[in-house]
């Protein structure tokens, strides 16, 4: 079988004969004379596209036989057209190529290994066998960039088993002939059997976008041409958003933001004490009134349990707060001495389907019932 895509990887469409086809659960696998179908393999995903007007499925590999999973059976003798997805093929090789710079570089410039890649539908991950400071990044970023826009060729060999020896390739082992050999001039001499663009300049641009520890080395994320182009125009739409919310310069959308930060937490801080001192304020209103009944809208669990403390505090028993409404339910909290709690729980949970736990002194959790429920359980409930 010819392998097309290793003769010229800018191919879009190709004729071949149909050498087998085979029904299966998951359609059918046509074998071919000749294909430009790369295979998945290598860390990148298959080709797409037709072959006589079938939709190809999946491509694989085996025993160096190409397999064609398609929706529909073809017949064994005949010429087939074979069309790719182009758009997905050129944004494969642009992620490859992409990373067999950053690769070469991170090679020359550390000494580390690639230990793995994987091209996903959004980002590519490359992970590296040994550390990068995350502040390295920006002048990786734009190491690779100067290569794409040197413009510099990508050939794609393999040499002789006496050259072999000789090819100075980056691997983490030696290899059996045939080996093949991918060299981005003056970047990267790696051992590769995937696809990639002929010139780097046609990856475009490339956007390293994290560096975070794996294993014992860093796994980096990044994006190559349309990817980068198309995340860069999301990110931009984006940060246009935050200007207009922010009434701020596009470039200055970071200050502003801060700022914002900082005058949300201030005023944090004022509603705390503004809550702290209502609390305080409704807590006195229980004073010595033994058990306190208290529903209060809008609280959350840390509200529910601060304003239960407060009026336990002046009750002189055991305070209960609830928070929520008839059609969700109740968030509540007890607070009082640890064994009268525990009890006022138990009959809560007995009585109205109410869950929940805590420390001694302390029960919150969650009650099911209606307002009016709630208020006849607690009536009626003597500690």
């Amino acid at each position: 079988m010819r392998k097309l895509y290793y003769e010229d990887s800018h191919i879009r469409s190709f004729t071949a004969r149909v050498t087998g086809c085979e029904e299966t659960e998951k359609g059918y696998l046509v074998t071919l004379d000749a294909t430009a179908f790369y295979p998945e393999g290598g860390g990148q995903a298959c080709d797409l596209g037709t072959l006589g007007g079938k939709r190809v499925l999946d491509v694989r590999e085996k025993n160096d036989q190409v397999s064609h999973l398609c929706d529909a059976p073809l017949t064994v003798g005949e010429s087939v057209e074979g069309i790719l997805d182009w758009e997905r093929r050129f944004d494969l090789m642009q992620q490859h190529t992409g990373e067999h710079i950053l690769s070469g570089i991170i090679h020359a410039r550390y000494g580390y290994g690639n230990s793995g890649f994987h091209v996903g539908a959004d980002v590519l991950t490359v992970d590296f066998d040994g550390p990068i400071p995350a502040e390295d990044l920006p002048s990786l970023e734009w190491a690779v960039n100067q290569a794409v826009w040197a413009n510099v060729p990508v050939n794609c060999y393999v040499p002789s088993p006496e050259e072999l020896p000789n090819v100075p390739y980056r691997t983490k082992k030696a290899l059996p002939w045939p080996v093949r050999i991918v060299d981005v001039e003056g970047y990267d001499l790696c051992a590769c059997c995937g696809v990639h663009v002929k010139y780097t300049g046609e990856v475009g641009f490339v956007k390293l976008m994290s560096c975070v520890k794996f294993h014992q080395g860093v796994r980096i994320e990044m994006v190559c041409g349309g990817r980068a182009v198309k995340l860069m125009d999301a990110i931009y739409n984006q940060n246009k958003q935050v200007s207009a919310a922010f009434s701020a310069k596009l470039l200055e959308t970071g200050e502003a933001a801060r700022h914002m930060n900082e005058t949300l937490e201030q005023e944090r801080f004022h509603t705390v004490c503004v809550r702290r001192k209502y609390f305080s304020l409704l807590a006195e209103t229980y004073r010595d009134k033994g058990f306190a009944v208290c529903f209060e809208d809008d609280l959350n669990s840390a509200g529910i349990r601060e304003l239960a403390s407060a009026i336990y505090d002046t009750c002189g028993g055991t305070a209960a707060v609830f928070s929520g409404s008839d059609g969700a339910g109740y968030s509540l909290c007890l607070a009082g001495d640890a064994a009268r709690v525990k009890a006022l729980g138990t009959a809560l949970n007995a009585a109205l389907g109410a869950r929940g736990g805590g420390k001694p002194g302390f029960y919150q959790g969650s009650v099911p019932a209606n307002r009016a429920e709630i208020v006849a359980f607690c009536t009626d409930y003597r500690e």
